[in-house]
């Protein structure tokens, strides 16, 4: 019997296409695959196999028809909690939304619906989706399927960890700082911060978004191919009247000079160097492939992670003191206070000034990204973390926050990032981070595709029990 979770979905799309494999089929066996992994890593957290197997029947019918199913057709995907999929509870990790029944997809999931993927599950997140790590008090704890020792990483840990044990070819995560790249990051798989405004997002159920939100968080795909992450960018991309921030920009640019930035410790980063080896390698690797490769500085994002966080906490503190204490998550307070501690109240001129700072950043990134269209740096200073690392103590907090500096610096800018994974032999995956233009993924993934096929192919975890 083909074991179809193991498959990518490119492969699958393929399969189902060509009357190989029904959808049926395939999605009967990532229900299995959900009932034989899953209890080892509690990725998912919401089940739906009677939406499942009626969305794949679909699939199935509009094939028999003569119809175009959709480029994910009856590809099997998960979803993350803290996005609308009507009839089910956009619960955030927080007991205090468990009853948060979405009426409407979010343009994320309608995009996906439509483009003939099957929903199998949602994934876990951390309480407000605030933790490089994954556990809350509605749903328990997520581990990672390659080493439970390790985080899955966050806030889309369960997103990750499923894609990695198979459970769903693509999982759809969100990211405001580091929750889709790290977590693919830290699993082995692959995973993509889209620029803003190529993804339409949105929450029926929820309150409208506020402004350092609307800057710098995204909905992206985490997959085991960059073949994956190209074909799920795609269909999520579809445009969605719901979303102002929407941009019709073409999925494809124009032609590129083949140049790379390679930046080993931005910023004065402690990179160790197991994760300075990976980078170096990644280099070879496109140079190999006829780039060229310069090691060199990249503009700041030191400072645009401290206004990142700034503008994110000056909203947060408006608006989610009080849920905080309602839900009272003892990871959450504490990851709340430590960010309060790094980062004082603003006034009204500081909340502008940053603002007003962004533009100059951006401006910064957009003249470099034009000599090189890629930079090659850390998806973080260190390996993947010892689970619940932060919560140790405010000093290993510390730790953590620093060695993730490109992953909060980068969204100010609202840049794409893409998590390329390079190496699962040793004891904790790693991976490069690569950074390009605004609405230029396509360059990202013509990179990223070239640094996959040099290096062995990402396979997938069997968690304990699985």
């Amino acid at each position: 019997m083909t074991e179809h979770w193991r498959l990518t979905a490119s492969e699958i799309a393929a399969r189902v296409r060509a009357r190989e494999v029904s959808a049926e089929e395939v999605a009967r066996d990532a229900l299995a695959r959900i009932e034989a992994a899953n209890p080892a890593i509690n990725a998912v957290v919401q089940f739906m196999p009677e939406e499942a197997l009626a969305s794949a029947r679909a699939v199935d019918a509009a094939i028999a028809r003569g119809e175009d199913p959709g480029p994910l057709a009856g590809v099997p995907v998960t979803t993350k909690v803290n996005v609308d999929q009507k009839g089910f509870a956009t619960t955030n990790g927080l007991r205090i939304q468990k009853d948060l029944i979405a009426p409407d997809d979010n343009p994320v999931v309608a995009n996906l619906r439509r483009a003939g993927a099957v929903f199998v599950g949602r994934t876990n997140t951390p309480a407000f989706s605030l933790h490089w790590f994954t556990r809350n008090s509605l749903h328990g704890h997520t581990r990672n399927p390659r080493n439970p020792a390790l985080t899955p990483g966050g806030s889309s840990g369960g997103a990750a960890a499923a894609v990695a044990a198979g459970i769903g070819a693509i999982g759809q995560g969100t990211d405001i700082g580091g929750s889709v790249r790290y977590p693919a990051y830290a699993c082995g798989v692959h995973g993509l911060r889209p620029t803003i405004g190529r993804v339409p997002a949105w929450n029926p159920a929820g309150v409208e978004r506020a402004i350092g939100a609307q800057l710098m968080a995204v909905s992206g795909p985490i997959a085991r191919s960059i073949a994956d992450i190209r074909l799920s960018l795609r269909a999520m991309a579809a445009p969605d009247a719901r979303d102002p921030w929407w941009v019709p920009a073409p999925l494809e640019g124009p032609a590129f000079p083949k140049r790379a930035a390679l930046c080993v410790r931005p910023e004065g980063m402690a990179t160790t160097p197991e994760v300075e080896a990976a980078l170096r390698d990644a280099g070879r690797r496109l140079q190999d492939a006829g780039w060229t490769v310069a090691e060199t500085p990249v503009p700041p994002l030191r400072e645009p992670g401290r206004m990142q966080a700034m503008l994110w906490l000056a909203e947060s503190r408006r608006g989610m003191k009080q849920a905080l204490l309602r839900e009272d998550d003892p990871d959450a307070n504490f990851v709340f206070a430590q960010m309060e501690r790094l980062c004082p109240a603003p006034d009204f001129d500081a909340f502008q000034d940053a603002l007003q700072a962004r533009a100059g950043f951006c401006r910064q990134w957009n003249l470099f990204l034009e000599r090189y269209p890629v930079a090659i740096m850390p998806v973080s200073a260190e390996p993947p973390f010892p689970d619940l690392l932060d919560l140790e103590s405010p000093e290993a907090f510390d730790r953590v926050i620093e060695a993730l500096l490109t992953q909060v610096g980068l969204p100010l800018m609202s840049l794409p990032g893409l998590t390329v994974t390079t190496d699962l032999s040793g004891p904790a995956p790693l991976g490069v981070q690569l950074v390009g233009g605004r609405y230029r993924e396509d360059i990202l993934l013509e990179a990223g595709a070239i640094i996959e096929a040099a290096g062995p192919a990402i396979t997938v975890a069997d968690p304990a029990g699985g």
